[in-house]
């Protein structure tokens, strides 16, 4: 079994979990990470983590998002792994596997952006470029920093634009719109790679599944 690591507090919350269960054997899963940070928690838990150039498919990805709209929208990339968080789902999607995401009630939002700002990243000498085109379509952003004031800087080497999305934005076209921007080498909003939502409501630790935005396509086709 060739599990998917995602990145965030949730996401490393599950890959503890997954290193502590004793009916799994460790020698017969593979796991591919998302980012170096849950690489190195992964490794050291004593999973077994391998490049992802290293597999043909992706049986089962687990991550979490910063919002998620009623119907199963997301915005992810909080950490700044959402290149590489994306990457991994879609090889998921692509060899039949099952896209799981987790969050707590708190991140469930009437409207994407409205919690959270979207991250875009982009190949730093396009940052300019890339901020004056949000900010053009109306989407004011700035560029992400580090607790030392310094540009934060992703594990692809890229930075990242932290954008307010306006409350009339249609969110499928401004997926669309950022992916065809030179300079740009992924965002945040996650529209279709949820195919299962699990959502804990505290302080009880109960939790709901929902179907997501996958899921339901699938269903209906």
């Amino acid at each position: 079994m060739v599990v998917g690591l995602g990145t965030g507090r949730a996401a490393a919350r599950g890959v503890r979990a997954l290193a502590r269960r004793s009916d799994l054997d460790p020698s017969g899963m593979t796991c591919v990470s998302t980012s170096e940070a849950t690489t190195a928690l992964a490794t050291q838990l004593g999973l077994r983590v391998v490049a992802l150039s290293a597999v043909e498919r992706v049986d089962f990805l687990f991550d979490g998002a910063d919002e998620v709209s009623p119907d199963g929208l997301m915005i992810k990339g909080g950490g700044g792994a959402m290149t590489r968080e994306r990457i991994v789902a879609a090889l998921c999607r692509a060899s039949g596997g099952r896209c799981v995401y987790m969050i707590d009630a708190g991140k469930l939002s009437p409207r994407l952006g409205e919690r959270a700002r979207l991250p875009v990243e982009v190949v730093p000498m396009a940052a300019a470029q890339v901020g004056r085109a949000l900010s053009m379509r109306g989407l004011r952003s700035d560029v992400r920093r580090g607790p030392s004031g310094a540009e934060f800087v992703t594990d692809n080497a890229g930075l990242v634009l932290d954008a307010h999305i306006p409350e009339a934005c249609n969110v499928h076209e401004l997926a669309a719109w950022l992916k065809a921007m030179a300079g740009v080498i992924d965002h945040g909003l996650f529209l279709n790679e949820c195919d299962e939502l699990l959502v804990e409501h505290p302080p009880t630790g109960e939790v709901q599944r929902r179907p997501g935005p996958a899921k339901a396509a699938t269903q209906t086709m």
